[in-house]
């Protein structure tokens, strides 16, 4: 790969891909290409992954991302629950991914990683998830920090919070 900037949202999604054979390479190789405090965080990540084999990075990202609730890596579950509001969040979040060629490939529309490959490719992400991406990422956060507070996962939820402090929300008046 060459060596010109990423998107951070890129990267960062690739730290929440279920860990393969080839995870830790790719992920080295886009945590070169950050820059400033995304980079320094994705870094630490990376330094704490690549401590562990695969088979414990794997069992780390289950244990974390899939069947516990150390932290719910779902934006609509955190902002709303499981209710019909969600429901409409993700439907209209499907169709923006998809209009910007975004495949949700066997995720939740709400869900980081997906929603990290949207907000690195959308000229104009949808209103509604930037005005919610920002509280989410905090409550992510913080359940997490209490849950798990050596978990290599929050220096990516970390580097998640600090893109989304840069996003801008919709104000009245305004068009996106």
């Amino acid at each position: 790969m060459s060596n010109e900037p990423l998107h951070p949202a890129l990267a960062i999604a690739v730290g929440f891909r279920y860990p393969r054979p080839d995870s830790l390479e790719l992920l080295t190789d886009v945590v070169a290409k950050t820059r400033g405090v995304i980079h320094r965080h994705l870094q630490q990540f990376l330094d704490e992954i690549s401590k562990l084999s695969l088979a414990e990075w794997e069992e780390l990202h289950t244990s974390t991302l899939d069947l516990s609730s150390l932290f719910v890596p779902y934006v609509g579950h955190v902002q709303w629950g499981d209710n019909y509001k969600r429901g409409e969040f993700m439907a209209e979040l499907k169709g923006a991914m998809r209009n910007d060629g975004i495949a949700l490939d066997g995720e939740l529309p709400d869900h980081l990683e997906p929603i990290m490959r949207y907000l690195a490719v959308s000229s104009s992400p949808m209103a509604e998830l930037v005005d919610v991406l920002p509280g989410a990422m905090t409550h992510m956060e913080k359940t997490l920090k209490i849950a798990s507070p050596k978990n290599p996962y929050l220096h990516l939820l970390a580097a998640t919070t600090a893109l989304v402090a840069d996003l801008r929300p919709l104000t009245i008046g305004s068009r996106r």
